[in-house]
């Protein structure tokens, strides 16, 4: 029996997709876990986590994620009674398996020159990849509707009718954001944009600032975190999780987690220059000799690193956000991105779509 494949690519390919969700999605949300717990603290003058411990060293309150992830394995599943239980199972598993889909389609990385072939270090390398991830995390919302619908629950339903009405609002914002900046690099393909911002020596925030400001707002937004947590409103207005426990409430908390990685994702490959660091060329690097031959393993460590780095100081950006805002009533939410934000996109494409072909 033969593999259609090369067995090495198999495995590479798997290497990166586990890389992608593990590596990236699960250690950056538990640690987003601890920096929501003591960046509020810090921000409000308070102590904040700092109670879990093993062997009674606490380390800042670092065990909390770990806690927490144990305290919603072992605690009750408990379905109410007249939910629609098929879908009540479903629902968290499709909002967290496109949040998980999205992860693996970011590119962490350009295609590096090792053992005499090229390893390119974007998990699943599409030329269709910017459309697929934002239809992947619109369809996210199937999962907050069906959330809603199967629970059997008023208070779950009209949460879950938040969460819709919002997403539809803001998933058009994002895309009229990107049109421009997509017009401009000619491509819909990840890997594709940050060449072209590696090759022009510039990046996206610079040549379409307003869009990057459009887009992170609406990317904010649908990750249904505060200021625009109205489908979720934690216990004062009661969101589309209400009667959901233990994991599958957790893997809700971890969507909201993963979806806010993927756009800060989506920004550092369109708008902050990918895995690019000023005034370091790649190429160079990892054809340079000594290091026993391991510079290009070197230089592919330091393009990933480059792009965690910068997704990291994005969720820093929205975390700052988040404890800083208060919470939109829902028609502001829907006046913001309708009224506001949506016109000053599309103005924003067509000014783009003028200048480049005057330009040309």
């Amino acid at each position: 029996m033969t593999f259609p494949l090369p067995l090495n690519d198999v495995v590479f390919a798997v290497a990166k997709i586990l890389f992608s969700i593990l590596g990236v999605g699960l250690s950056i949300a538990g640690f987003l876990g601890w920096v929501e717990r003591k960046q509020s603290a810090v921000m409000q003058d308070r102590i904040g986590a700092n109670r879990a411990s093993i062997f009674g060293f606490t380390v800042l309150g670092l065990f909390h994620p770990i806690a927490d992830a144990i305290k919603l394995l072992t605690k009750e599943d408990f379905v109410p009674k007249g939910a629609r239980k098929p879908l009540h199972g479903l629902a968290p598993i499709i909002s967290l398996g496109c949040g998980m889909f999205c992860l693996a389609a970011l590119p962490y990385g350009g295609v590096v020159d090792y053992a005499g072939r090229a390893w390119d270090l974007t998990p699943i390398a599409l030329p269709m990849g910017v459309p697929l991830v934002l239809a992947a995390l619109a369809f996210g919302v199937h999962g907050i509707v069906m959330a809603g619908y199967a629970s059997g629950s008023n208070y779950g339903l009209l949460g879950a009718m938040r969460g819709a009405a919002q997403m539809i609002a803001y998933e058009v914002c994002l895309a009229s954001a990107l049109a421009g900046l997509l017009f401009v690099y000619g491509t819909l393909d990840f890997t594709e944009a940050v060449r072209w911002q590696v090759s022009h020596g510039v990046w996206g925030i610079f040549l379409q600032p307003l869009a990057f400001i459009i887009f992170l707002t609406a990317g904010t937004a649908v990750t249904k975190r505060v200021p625009f947590d109205l489908p979720e409103g934690e216990s004062e207005i009661v969101g589309y999780h209400v009667e959901y426990s233990g994991m599958k409430f957790g893997m809700f908390m971890m969507t909201d987690f993963f979806e806010s990685i993927v756009i800060c994702g989506v920004i550092t490959a369109l708008f902050l220059g990918g895995w690019s660091i000023p005034f370091v060329d790649f190429p160079s690097l990892a054809g340079r000799s000594g290091l026993w031959g391991l510079w290009p393993v070197a230089a592919g460590a330091l393009m990933v690193g480059s792009s965690v780095g910068k997704i990291l100081l994005m969720l820093f950006l929205l975390m700052q956000v988040r404890w800083t805002l208060p919470r939109f009533r829902f028609d502001q939410v829907l006046d913001l991105g309708w009224k506001h934000l949506l016109p000053l996109a599309l103005i924003n494409f067509l000014v783009t779509v003028w200048v480049v072909y005057l330009w040309r």
